[in-house]
């Protein structure tokens, strides 16, 4: 059975869940992509009692789109390094425009509206400046030349990829769409995520896989990947794995629940704390490089924001971080100080003045930076105990209860909220202080990883291919859309981009967009015999 949020996260309503008779609904006839006379095929197989797969591919190709480039408008700030970007006013628009007729281009002005999500878009999110429209890429990639010859910059992409309301019913696609569905009255094995050998490393989600001996498998939660961010693997956002909280969650974001009370999608927070002869200090993460929050979300003294900021990466030069053997083979090193803890809670060594090294088996350390490094040199001594004391909370505030069949991988945004349509990509950090980061990650067609559970109870995984002309990808109002299509009662938006990758019985089922195939990832669902 599936534990459902019901009313809003203020009330933190106490429900005791009794039987109860699923919803009986019928298969959606076509995913809510295109016209509705696309021509749609479904080819669904078991790979093993309880879990299904179904391909669908819709659509056709467009004869209206095609490649065409898009221009690098530059900024009217007064930052001379503030950077160009697709998106501006329209007088900065005009400015670019101009100045490519002026090199004897013949540029268009194109206003782009966004669809209403829950907390954010509707209206225009600016103005963009476009040349061309070509049968090919190199056809653009030619006039991409010119313009870059008239003094400014620009990419060459192919317009289905666009997102706009008007295009939602007038593309014909095609799409390619995976869909994994695993029924909890018949499913026998497991389903959980795993990381690999250590969070500080990446493996594909084929890799891990085949490390695991699973059946199917797709990408998971979002992960640091620029060692400037911190750790690449490690997860940037919650991370439960055997009912083990390694990483700490980006506050308020939402996360994929998987455990003994079924799938769900939920929000949390956190607190950790040491202990040491009397004296408190306060943790400020898991796990991760200290001074680095990747998509922010952490505590009050972070910069820029303490608020979820998506693929961004927040500072803090006075943390503390603790850290098990799930990170790694070594510690973060740098200036600071480390404590290194025993498996009986008591300190062996500590580092006064620098940090890293190994993790002592079924131990711990901690690692200060800053100002906080005095307080942890004061607090811990050889010989002494030091507890490490940490719990995931829920929106209310209460202890989360994990277990050993616990798993939580973060995401966002959340998709569908008590079976409705409900994107909170302003609350989950997608909108930012220029909106073409808004347009390009949630405008905009991209491959996508979906997860969440349908009315029957039934955990449904399901994977967009996207960034090629043979499948065009999901803006995230499309992503929602497809999800309340399979009749889901909550979901969530998975890491998606280059990461997003199916896999079944020993392959790759789609086909990831990163040019040099499939990207390693910091964790994937697993579903195992």
């Amino acid at each position: 059975m599936t534990l459902r949020r019901l009313g809003l996260p203020a009330l933190c309503l106490s429900l005791t869940l009794g039987g109860t008779t699923a919803i009986a609904a019928p298969p959606a006839p076509h995913l809510p992509l295109g016209p509705a006379n696309l021509t749609e095929t479904r080819d669904t197989r078991t790979l093993q009692p309880g879990v299904t797969l179904t391909t669908i591919v819709r659509g056709q190709t467009d004869p209206s789109a095609g490649w065409t480039v898009e221009v690098a408008i530059p900024s009217s700030s007064p930052d001379p390094d503030a950077p160009a970007a697709a998106l501006s006013d329209q007088p900065g628009a005009n400015k670019a425009a101009a100045k490519l007729r002026a090199a004897g281009l013949d540029p268009r002005i194109e206003d782009v509206p966004t669809p209403q999500l829950a907390d954010a878009g509707g209206g225009s999110l600016g103005y963009r400046v476009r040349l061309g429209l070509f049968g090919t890429k190199a056809e653009a990639d030619a006039l991409r030349t010119k313009v870059i010859a008239a003094g400014l910059n620009g990419s060459s992409l192919y317009t289905g990829w666009d997102g706009e309301p008007d295009d939602l019913a007038g593309s014909t696609g095609p799409w390619h769409v995976q869909v994994l569905t695993i029924d909890p009255k018949k499913f026998r094995g497991t389903l959980d995520a795993t990381y690999g050998p250590d969070l500080e490393a990446r493996e594909t989600t084929s890799t891990l896989a085949t490390l695991t001996g699973a059946t199917a498998a797709v990408n998971a939660g979002f992960f640091v990947l620029d060692p400037k961010s911190g750790a690449p693997g490690d997860p940037a956002g919650v991370g439960v794995y055997d009912g083990r909280l390694v990483s700490e969650p980006t506050n308020g974001r939402p996360a994929l629940v998987l455990g003994p009370r079924g799938t769900s999608v939920d929000r949390f927070t956190w607190h950790g704390e040491l202990r040491a002869g009397g004296k408190v200090l306060p943790l400020d993460g898991l796990n991760r490089v200290p001074g680095l929050i990747r998509n922010c979300g952490g505590t009050a003294d972070d910069l820029p924001t303490a608020k979820p900021l998506h693929d961004v990466t927040c500072t803090d030069p006075d943390e503390l971080i603790a850290y098990d053997e799930s990170y790694g083979v070594s510690t973060p090193t740098g200036p600071g100080a480390e404590v290194i803890i025993d498996k009986r809670g008591i300190v062996t060594a500590i580092r006064p003045t620098t940090r890293g090294g190994a993790i002592p088996e079924g131990g711990r350390t901690v690692q200060a930076i800053g100002n906080l490094v005095a307080p942890l040199l004061a607090a811990a001594h050889i010989g002494k105990p030091l507890s490490i004391r940490s719990a995931l909370l829920d929106e209310c505030g209460r202890p989360f209860p994990l277990t050993p069949r616990t798993t939580i991988v973060n995401g966002g945004p959340e998709l569908i909220h008590n079976g409705q349509i409900h994107v909170t990509a302003a609350a989950d950090g997608m909108v930012q202080s220029t909106p073409s980061f808004y347009y390009g990650w949630v405008h905009k067609r991209n491959p996508r990883t979906i997860a969440g559970v349908d009315n029957h109870g039934r955990t449904v995984l399901i994977t967009a291919d996207g960034r090629n002309v043979n499948s065009l990808g999901l803006s995230i109002a499309e992503a929602a859309a497809v999800a309340k299509s399979f009749h889901l009662t909550e979901a969530i938006n998975l890491d998606g981009g280059g990461s997003t990758t199916m896999f079944a019985e020993g392959n790759v089922l789609n086909t990831p967009s990163d040019a040099t195939g499939e990207r390693p990832v910091g964790d994937a669902l697993m579903i195992r015999k």
